[in-house]
């Protein structure tokens, strides 16, 4: 008989401890579960679902309008100044220093203008002449060629777009 009241001291010392451990994670299996479902705040899982849902659509939303934004943006930067280059010159060759210059100012298709400032004796004389796609309607010296020639070159590989 003493062995039998051993034997289920034993068992009910087994299922003590096992009880506790149940226990146990059963309280760190509650605590997750709050976190999950924010303390009370939601119900259950159809309102966590229909959450996010809601919350995907809006960043949906959000993307396409920056998107479409980022496309508005690229095609305004097509038509600004994104070429310059300054050639210094002195148009009297042993007189004076290179005071003279031209500026020449490109969008992304090689169109703009050119600036052209000649210092003489009497003063300085600033002319403009307009470029489509990197030529002129109008004769250019050799200082606007060059500033030309050099503002297409120097930016070509900063105005290439990546297509995404």
């Amino acid at each position: 008989m003493e062995i039998i009241i051993i034997f289920l001291s034993i068992i009910i010392i087994i299922l003590a401890v096992f009880s506790a451990i149940v226990s146990f994670n059963s309280f760190k299996i509650k605590k997750m579960v709050d976190e999950l479902l924010e303390k009370g705040n939601i119900k259950d899982f159809k309102d966590i679902f229909l959450s996010q849902k809601d919350k995907n659509d809006r960043l949906e939303k959000d993307l396409q309008e920056a998107f479409l934004r980022i496309k508005e943006l690229e095609d305004i930067a097509k038509i600004t100044i994104q070429k310059t280059a300054v050639v210094r010159f002195n148009p009297f060759n042993e007189l004076g220093g290179n005071q003279s210059f031209v500026i020449a100012l490109l969008d992304a298709k090689n169109n703009g203008f050119v600036i052209s400032s000649l210092f003489v004796k009497e003063g300085n004389r600033v002319y403009s002449k307009s470029i489509k796609a990197g030529k002129s309607d109008h004769a250019l010296s050799n200082e606007e060629v060059e500033a030309i020639n050099q503002a297409m070159k120097k930016n070509d590989k900063k105005t290439r777009t990546k297509k995404v």
